[in-house]
């Protein structure tokens, strides 16, 4: 199975060939709130070297709390997230969830959370594996 999606005007759709994410989880960074205009952000993290992206993608640099850029990708045409492309980590990419095709997107089961530290106190509770940080 190959995961797509596209962006809200599908100027920009993407390909991931893989069956399923490395990981689905809630991300509660200050940045992936912003960024979503929401709470978190449901990101798929996957292998960036099987991810193929068509279309008009712009490119917004950020610094992670490794110091490193944490580059979010979003369509030029309607603004939609696509992922956020960490430095520190340049093996994976993280996919917004929201972005995967209404069938895939609807088998997603968000199994952990990141950046909890800065989880928004009316959040729901806990899923099984928490992380204050990412992933040490």
């Amino acid at each position: 199975m190959t995961l797509t999606g596209h962006c809200l005007c599908k100027a920009v759709t993407y390909t991931v060939d893989v069956d399923a994410p490395l990981l689905t989880g809630y991300d509660h960074c200050d940045d992936c709130q912003r960024q979503s205009g929401s709470t978190y952000s449901l990101v798929c993290v996957v292998p960036k070297d099987k991810l193929t992206i068509n279309g008009p993608i712009k490119k917004y640099e950020g610094k992670g709390s490794s110091g490193k850029s944490v580059w979010r990708l979003f369509c030029s045409e309607c603004g939609s997230p696509i992922a956020h492309d960490p430095d520190a980590a340049p093996e994976i990419i993280a996919l917004k969830g929201g972005s995967l095709d209404s069938d895939i997107k609807k088998t997603l089961k968000p199994d952990t959370e990141i950046w909890t530290v800065g989880k928004l106190p009316f959040c729901q509770e806990n899923l099984a594996h928490p992380f204050e940080h990412m992933p040490q």
